[in-house]
């Protein structure tokens, strides 16, 4: 899966992914981060997502990654803001507000943008990748913010069903990711099926959503 896969779904529309509102977990489990007020959260693979607008208005400072740029202006533009612009390397840096994103490759992303982050939101990013690059994800994010705790929302389902992304991710593959860095902690694992018709139309009959909490250990 390379860059121009996202790339195109942006450039198309093609994107289920992206919910018109912010994710009901983040509202009922984002307490249990302890995340102190004013700190700011990382949002890995970040689109355009309302989660970071729920961040904002809790107020935490929000520090995105995302390959799209037009997903990021797009966020920007929804918002009525014109972000500041800078050049970080390879990196756009496009910052109005609580919102700084950094637009480039995640896995190229330098320790300094996310200087002062405290914890670390996952909705969308783990599950967006296969398992090859699921390690890689683990292993960079880790080598980024390895004190941080991580609030990991995930899905779970018959692979043979419905091609990924995004990809099942059951917990003891998280387990196997994460836990020789970080304690887990889970904080609901049900079935969601019924409120995502839209994998029902791609042949799923089952489908499980977990959140974790991630503990550094």
């Amino acid at each position: 899966m390379d860059h121009s896969f996202w790339l195109e779904r942006w450039r198309t529309k093609d994107i289920g992914f992206h919910q018109p509102t912010f994710d009901p977990a983040i509202d009922k489990y984002w307490s249990h981060v302890g995340a102190a007020p004013g700190s700011r959260v990382f949002v890995p693979l970040c689109g355009k997502s309302l989660d970071m607008v729920w961040l904002a208005d809790h107020g935490y400072g929000v520090v995105g990654s995302e390959l799209s740029e037009q997903a990021v202006d797009e966020f920007f533009a929804e918002r009525g803001l014109v972000p500041d612009v800078r050049r970080e390397g390879a990196f756009a840096v496009k910052s109005a507000g609580p919102y700084e994103i950094w637009c480039g490759d995640f896995f190229a992303l330098p320790p300094s943008a996310v200087a002062g982050v405290g914890a670390v939101y996952d909705r969308a990013a783990l599950v967006a990748l296969p398992a090859d690059m699921q390690h890689s994800y683990a292993e960079k994010l880790n080598a980024l913010l390895p004190a941080a705790p991580i609030l990991l929302i995930t899905i779970d389902y018959d692979q043979r069903q419905m091609p990924g992304p995004p990809f099942a991710t059951p917990p003891k593959v998280i387990d196997e990711l994460f836990s020789d860095r970080y304690r887990r902690v889970e904080l609901v694992s049900k079935d969601v099926l019924g409120g995502n018709p839209r994998f029902m139309q791609r042949g799923l009959t089952s489908l499980t959503g977990t959140v974790s909490l991630l503990q550094p250990r």
